[in-house]
C-alpha cells in the first residue's frame, strides 16, 4: 500500500517499499528460483469486449485520443514494474487496458514519480492506477474508486518446515523473519522482536534486504523462516517461485486501494466506476489478480471513496 511518497503505510499498515531504483523495478527481480515466471506477460485483455451502455457514460469529448492515459509509479510489483524489456507490466496494468477496453479505447500506462501523479490527474494524465491506498487526506482532494484490498502476510517454506504460526506476533519469538529494508513489515518485526525480549523470550531475528527478491531466495534456502511482506507481494512470490513457498496465517491490517480521478470530472469518474463494476461483476478483476498468483484480494465493489479511517 502506498500512502505517502516514500510508500511507507499508515500505521500497521503493510508496504513494498522501493528505496532505491533497483529494489522492485523488473521482471529479473521475482525469479529466486531462477526460473521466469510467464505470469508476467499478464491477462490478455484483449478479449474483453466493450461494452456500449458504459462507454455511453463518457461526457463528449471525453478520451476524444482514443486513449484512457493512466500514470503509474512502475516500481512496486507485482502491481506496476517494468519487465526485462522495459515495458510495464502487472495487474494494476493490466487493471488500465480492461477499463480501456470496456471504455472502447486503449489504455496506456505512462511511468511517473508516485509523489507528482496525484497533481497532474485531469491534466496531464486521466487517472492514476498505482497503488494509492484509501485516505480520508486524498479523499478531500481527489475521487477514488476501491478495487483491491491488500495487508500484510507471511510466508515460508512449503510444508512449513518451521511450523511458523504467526497467529500471535509472540509465536515468532526465536525464529528468523525476513523483510524488505524501509518497510512497515520491518519496523512492525522489529517492533515484535522487542516484544519477545519484553517476554523473556527469545527475541526474533529480523533480517533486512534491500531486495524482496533477496529475502525470498533466503527463504527458499532455508537461510531464514519465514518472509513478511504486502499480501499481493506474498502471493507473487508463492507464483513466482513455482510453489517452492507457501502463506501462512490471516491476512493482517488490510485497507483498501483505490483508482484516483480528478474531482473536476465527475462523469468520467462515474464511466470509470462503471467499467471497474463490470470488470468485478464478470468476474475478470479476479481472474487478472489470479494471473499475478494473487488470491482473495479482489474487491467486488467499486466503491467512491469508501470510508476509512487514518
Amino acid at each position: 500500500m502506498r500512502t505517502t511518497p516514500w510508500r511507507a503505510g499508515a500505521v500497521g499498515t503493510a508496504l513494498c517499499l522501493c528505496l532505491a531504483a533497483t529494489a522492485c523495478t523488473n521482471a529479473a527481480d521475482w525469479q529466486p528460483s531462477g526460473k521466469a515466471s510467464s505470469s508476467t506477460q499478464g491477462y490478455d485483455t484483449s478479449t474483453i469486449a466493450v461494452q456500449p451502455e458504459i462507454a455511453a457514460m463518457l461526457p463528449p469529448g471525453a478520451l476524444s485520443d482514443g486513449v484512457l492515459d493512466v500514470a503509474a509509479s512502475t516500481d512496486y510489483a507485482p502491481a506496476e514494474f517494468l519487465d526485462t524489456g522495459g515495458r510495464p507490466v502487472g495487474y494494476d496494468v493490466d487493471l488500465t487496458r480492461a477499463i480501456a477496453a470496456v471504455l472502447g479505447v486503449r489504455g496506456e500506462v505512462h511511468t511517473a514519480e508516485f509523489d507528482s501523479i496525484m497533481a497532474s490527474i485531469g491534466n496531464k494524465y486521466d487517472a492514476g492506477i498505482s497503488s494509492f491506498t484509501v485516505t480520508r487526506e486524498r479523499e478531500a482532494a481527489m475521487d477514488m474508486i476501491a478495487y483491491v484490498n491488500v495487508g500484510s502476510q507471511f510466508t515460508v517454506q512449503a510444508g512449513n518446515p518451521q511450523e511458523v504460526d504467526p497467529s500471535d506476533h509472540l509465536h515468532l519469538c526465536g525464529l528468523s523473519v525476513g523483510v524488505q529494508v524501509g518497510t512497515s513489515q520491518e519496523t512492525a518485526m522489529q517492533a515484535d522482536s522487542q516484544a519477545c525480549a519484553a517476554a523473556g523470550r527469545e527475541p526474533i531475528s529480523v533480517r533486512s534486504y534491500s531486495k524482496q527478491s533477496e529475502a525470498t531466495t533466503a527463504l527458499t534456502g532455508g537461510t531464514i523462516d519465514a518472509v513478511y511482506s504486502d499480501s499481493t507481494v506474498a502471493g507473487y512470490a508463492v507464483e513466482q517461485t513455482g510453489g517452492q513457498v507457501e502463506i501462512v496465517g490471516a491476512l493482517e491490517d488490510a485497507l483498501p486501494q483505490a483508482i484516483v480521478m480528478s474531482k473536476s470530472d465527475p462523469r468520467l469518474t462515474a464511466a470509470v466506476q462503471a467499467a471497474v463494476q463490470y470488470l468485478m461483476d464478470s468476474g475478470i478483476w479476479t481472474r487478472i489478480l489470479e494471473t499475478w498468483g494473487i488470491h482473495d484480494a479482489a474487491l467486488t465493489t467499486a466503491a467512491l471513496n469508501p470510508d476509512v479511517e487514518d
